[in-house]
C-alpha cells in the first residue's frame, strides 16, 4: 500500500486531483490546512482491498468444519464417510460482514465520508470570508430559483476581487447571452406545420388558439388550420373548436397517422396548421407512440414543447429529457402569472440549450402570449426573496447544497465567443 500526498489551494482542486489520480473509490485518511492551501493524504481504493486478502483464511473459516477422527486401523461405516468430509470456503467468495476486514472498510468509508464533508463546509466557509461579494451572488441566484450547478458554473466565470453590483450585472450579462430566444414572432411570419406537445394540463389547448390568433390577425383566417389529436380529455375537443368558431378557422379531428397524413395533405396550400396534441405524463408509454405518429407521417412538423413555470426543476428536466430525444424546435413557458419565480425554467431552458419563443400568463386570447425577451425576463426574476421565507437559505446550508451539485458542467458562452459567432 502506497499513501499519496495531495496539495491544492482549495478543497474542490484538492477533492479533483485525488479523484483523477486514485479513482472515485480512494479514502482520503487525513487533511489539514497548510501554507500553500489544503493538504490530503489519500489511498487507492484498490490497496484497501489488500485489508482483506491479507486476512489469515483461519478468521473466515466457518465454524461448522468437521475434521475426520477415524484412525486408519478403524476405517469408518460408509453412513459415516460424509461427515468427515473437509468442506473449505471458496477463495472467491467475499468476506463475512463480521470479519475484520468488512470492519475495517466500513469505519475507513465513514471516515472519508466524514472527512470530505468537513473539507466542503471548510472550503466554502473560506470562500465565504474571502469573496463576500460571490457569496452574495451565489445566494441571490439560488433565492431566484437557479439549481446550484448552474449556479456555481457561473461563479467560476467571475473574476475576483469584484463588489455585488459589479458581479451581479456579469452574471446576469453570462445570463442573457446563454438564454437562447427566437428573433421576434418568427413561428407566425415563417408559417410551417407545428405540434404543441407537453405534459397534461401545461395549456397547450389555449396557447394553441393565441398562436392561431396571432396568424389570423397577420395572414387572415383562410391562411390558418387547427388539427386536434385529443380525443381522451372531456371537453378538450369542443375547447378548440369554440375558439376555432371565433376564429373562423377550421377545426379538424385526428385519429390516427393515415388521418394525419390526408389532412395535411389538403392542408398544404395554408401558410399556418397547428396541432393540438394529447397530454401525456413524461412518463407514460403512449408518448413514443404519439410522437411517432407526428415524425412518419411524411410532413414535417416541428415540435413546441410547453413547460410549466409552476413545476419544479427535476419534472421539467424530466419532461425535456422525454421531448428531446425527438428533437425540439423550441419552447413556450406557460402559467408564468402562477409561478413565485421565473428561474426554474430559465434554468432548464439554459442548460438543455432550448430556444425559448413565447411566454404566457393568462387566459386571454390573444393577449396573454408574449414573445420571449431574454433581457426583460432575467431582469425581472432578480427580485430579493421575503425574509420570512421557509426556503431562504442560512450560511452553513450553503455548502450542503453546493456540494450535492457536483457533475458535469453546463458549458457557459462567453461574450466573446458570442460575438465572433454571430459574426
Amino acid at each position: 500500500m502506497k499513501v499519496r500526498k495531495f496539495l491544492a489551494a482549495t478543497s474542490h482542486e484538492v477533492l479533483r486531483k485525488v479523484k483523477e489520480e486514485l479513482g472515485a473509490d480512494a479514502v482520503i485518511l487525513s487533511n489539514k490546512q497548510v501554507p500553500g492551501g489544503i493538504e490530503i493524504m489519500a489511498l487507492a481504493g484498490k490497496d484497501i482491498s489488500m485489508l482483506t486478502s491479507d486476512t489469515p483464511h483461519e478468521a473466515t473459516a466457518p465454524s461448522s468444519v468437521v475434521k475426520p477422527t477415524a484412525s486408519p486401523r478403524h476405517k469408518p461405516a460408509s453412513g459415516t464417510e460424509q461427515t468427515a468430509t473437509i468442506h473449505k470456503q471458496p477463495e472467491t467468495q467475499p468476506p463475512a460482514a463480521d470479519s475484520p476486514g468488512a470492519h475495517i472498510i466500513q469505519e475507513i468509508q465513514a471516515m472519508r465520508q466524514m472527512l470530505e464533508e468537513q473539507l466542503t463546509t471548510m472550503g466554502w466557509s473560506n470562500f465565504s470570508q474571502r469573496d463576500p461579494g460571490g457569496m452574495k451572488v451565489l445566494r441571490t441566484l439560488l433565492s431566484a430559483g437557479f439549481s446550484p450547478l448552474l449556479s456555481r458554473h457561473l461563479l467560476e466565470k467571475l473574476p475576483a476581487d469584484r463588489d455585488f453590483e459589479q458581479s451581479l450585472k456579469k452574471t446576469i450579462s453570462l445570463l442573457t447571452l446563454n438564454l437562447r430566444t427566437a428573433t421576434g414572432d418568427e413561428i407566425i411570419e415563417q408559417g410551417g406545420v407545428y405540434a404543441l406537445i407537453g405534459p397534461t394540463g401545461v395549456g397547450k389547448t389555449t396557447t394553441t388558439a393565441k398562436l392561431a390568433a396571432r396568424a389570423v390577425i397577420r395572414h387572415g383566417a383562410d391562411k390558418v388550420a387547427l388539427l386536434t389529436t385529443d380525443s381522451y380529455r372531456i371537453g378538450g375537443h369542443e375547447q378548440l373548436r369554440i375558439y376555432g368558431k371565433l376564429l373562423g378557422v377550421s377545426v379538424r379531428s385526428i385519429k390516427d397517422i393515415e388521418d394525419l397524413q390526408l389532412m395535411l395533405h389538403e392542408l398544404r396550400g395554408k401558410h399556418m396548421v397547428l396541432i393540438d396534441t394529447v397530454g401525456m405524463s413524461q412518463r407514460d408509454q403512449m408518448l413514443a407512440e404519439q410522437i411517432a405518429m407526428l415524425s412518419q407521417c411524411g410532413t414535417k412538423i416541428k415540435h413546441l414543447l410547453l413547460l410549466n413555470a409552476t413545476s419544479s426543476g427535476d419534472t421539467l428536466d424530466e419532461v425535456i429529457s422525454a421531448y428531446q430525444k425527438h428533437s425540439i424546435h423550441g419552447c413556450i413557458i406557460t402559467k408564468v402569472d402562477e409561478s413565485a419565480s421565473l428561474g426554474i425554467a430559465l434554468d432548464a431552458i439554459i442548460r438543455r440549450k432550448l430556444v425559448l419563443h413565447y411566454v404566457t400568463n393568462g387566459q386571454k386570447v390573444p393577449e396573454d402570449l408574449h414573445e420571449a425577451s431574454s433581457r426583460y425576463l432575467l431582469h425581472r426574476i432578480f427580485k430579493p426573496s421575503p425574509e420570512n421565507s421557509p426556503f431562504s437559505l442560512q450560511d452553513p446550508e450553503f455548502a450542503l447544497i453546493m456540494a450535492s451539485s457536483a457533475g458535469d458542467q453546463p458549458a457557459i458562452r462567453q461574450p466573446e465567443r458570442a460575438e465572433a459567432d454571430h459574426g
